[in-house]
């Protein structure tokens, strides 16, 4: 699991469209596999590589089964009935993600953080080798940021997936991700373990803040108290 960190504004979510093939990289090459991204098609791409937005925007009065199920997309055969695979896909990204009592329910009437869950669950119902997250803890509570990045991590080591998540929390980067990288101005600065990565003259640098770090006091990951 890798956390982007930056300032608003330096890059990350344009490196995660550049690494989605949604936007072409205008130097270098981004591959998958061994194989440039720009390479596959785009049914081919979204069976391998997921992307979870900042927000998940459904227009109609969809269920939450019916959301995940688009999911399956990728794997649709024509004018063919879902097939059994994807039927087992859509129940196990629903269970991953304890949404199994809600399945029925609308998607508009679910809390923020409900909603969210449902937009990880729609990702993992392609089963992806690579999981692509936009800031995925934006406008939940304290208590639904540590839910859902602690369900990632659990779906990161179950299933193997290599995630890299654009995040705005350090603290919570330091908790949760095995490698942060952080960008500044379209450049990447830092790469590396949290330990090594998360300094105070590294905070000043990059977001122009006075803060102290301490080892957080069971995992010893570096954690930040702003100064004033």
């Amino acid at each position: 699991m890798v956390a982007l960190l930056g300032r608003n504004g330096c890059g990350k979510s344009t490196l995660l469209r550049c690494l989605a093939g949604i936007v072409p990289a205008t130097t270098g090459t981004v591959t998958l596999g061994g194989n440039p991204v720009a390479s596959h098609n785009r049914r081919a791409l979204a069976k391998r590589l997921a992307v979870v937005a900042q927000e998940l925007l459904v227009p109609f009065a969809f269920s939450v089964r019916e959301v995940v199920e688009l999911g399956r997309t990728p794997y649709a055969r024509f004018l063919a009935l879902p097939s059994i695979d994807d039927h087992r896909a859509v129940q196990a990204a629903l269970k991953a993600c304890d949404l199994d009592g809600l399945a029925n329910s609308t998607f508009q009437q679910l809390s923020g953080g409900e909603q969210q869950r449902v937009a990880l669950a729609m990702a993992l119902a392609q089963e992806p080798e690579v999981l692509l997250l936009d800031e995925p803890t934006m406008h939940l509570d304290l208590a639904h940021q540590i839910s859902l990045l602690a369900l990632v991590r659990r779906l990161c080591a179950e299933r193997g997936m290599a995630v890299l998540a654009a995040m705005h929390d350090i603290n919570l980067s330091a908790l949760f991700f095995d490698h942060v990288l952080v960008l500044d101005g379209g450049t990447m600065v830092a790469s590396g373990d949290p330990r090594d990565v998360i300094t105070a003259p590294l905070v000043a640098q990059v977001f122009g803040s006075r803060v102290a770090v301490f080892p957080h006091p069971i995992l010893g990951v570096p954690q930040i108290v702003l100064l004033p």
